[in-house]
């Protein structure tokens, strides 16, 4: 499967949560079209087509930039077909997986003589991550988003995943594991995933359970301390020594709150708030 098919069957599978994700608000109510537009052949395996109240929903999933024909000759002809068939606005919306080549320029608009065609291009390495992690739907494409330290966002989906209910965790992991290689290396992904699984939020939970019942609090303490060295780096000893007094169910806010962090900046700033 190419990577810009997976992201149409995603779209197609969670169609009103890829709606509000592109169009900023929740949609009333969304529909995916089995169009053919059949005129001449055009690359309909990477494009998805909702329809929504009123309105048409155009999104296409592209891996590189360049085509052939141009991709805004492409969004003229689709507006064209699309307006036609149903007499609706279309919205068009180009989701953009991997940077262009230095100096390349991503056109959003086709223009020749009197004719002036625009629309969006999502460029998702510029994106925002947060809402990709916080729905399983949107997930596989959060590795590619923006990112001061990819290898540590890239760690975070592992952990997102890690904590999705069983009958959903293989198959999201999949595809995110499929997507994520536009990015890293197969070896890098794999490690990832292998320690994301261990930390799964109810494996914290058990043994954070036993430190109560059993006195293993040092067990507990020793996981999360591991976890947090791998994140954000070997802890100063001002930090150790802050981390060494935790209670239990501090701990246990830890463990979460360590789930979104990055940088060394985070758990101080988690310190200072959580201990106020």
């Amino acid at each position: 499967m190419s990577f810009d098919n997976l992201c149409k069957l995603l779209s197609e599978k969670y169609p009103d949560r890829f709606a509000k994700w592109v169009l900023g608000s929740e949609q009333a109510s969304v529909e995916v079209l089995k169009t053919e537009l059949s005129i001449e052949p055009i690359r309909a395996d990477y494009v998805t087509f909702l329809q929504l109240k009123g309105r048409i929903l155009h999104l296409e999933f592209q891996t590189k930039w360049e085509s052939n024909p141009p991709l805004p000759l492409r969004m003229l002809d689709y507006w064209v077909r699309l307006h036609r068939l149903y007499r609706l606005p279309v919205t068009q919306v180009v989701v953009l997986l991997l940077p262009p080549a230095e100096g390349t320029i991503i056109e959003t608009v086709f223009t020749l003589e009197s004719t002036r065609h625009e629309y969006r291009v999502i460029r998702l390495w510029e994106q925002d991550p947060t809402p990709l992690l916080n729905d399983s739907a949107l997930l596989p494409l959060a590795s590619l988003a923006a990112s001061n330290n990819s290898e540590a966002l890239l760690q975070n989906v592992a952990q997102r995943v890690a904590q999705l209910e069983p009958e959903q965790r293989r198959e999201v992991s999949s595809y995110v594991q499929i997507l994520a290689g536009l990015k890293f290396k197969k070896g890098f992904i794999q490690k990832m995933f292998r320690e994301g699984m261990m930390r799964e939020s109810v494996i914290y939970q058990d043994i954070l359970q036993e430190g109560r019942q059993e006195g293993r609090e040092e067990e507990a303490r020793s996981l999360i301390l591991r976890q947090l060295n791998h994140k954000i780096g070997i802890l100063p000893e001002q930090l150790k020594l802050r981390f060494g007094w935790l209670s239990v169910d501090e701990l246990e806010a830890l463990g979460e709150a360590l789930l979104d962090f990055t940088q060394m900046a985070d758990l101080e700033s988690w310190f200072e708030n959580y201990q106020e």
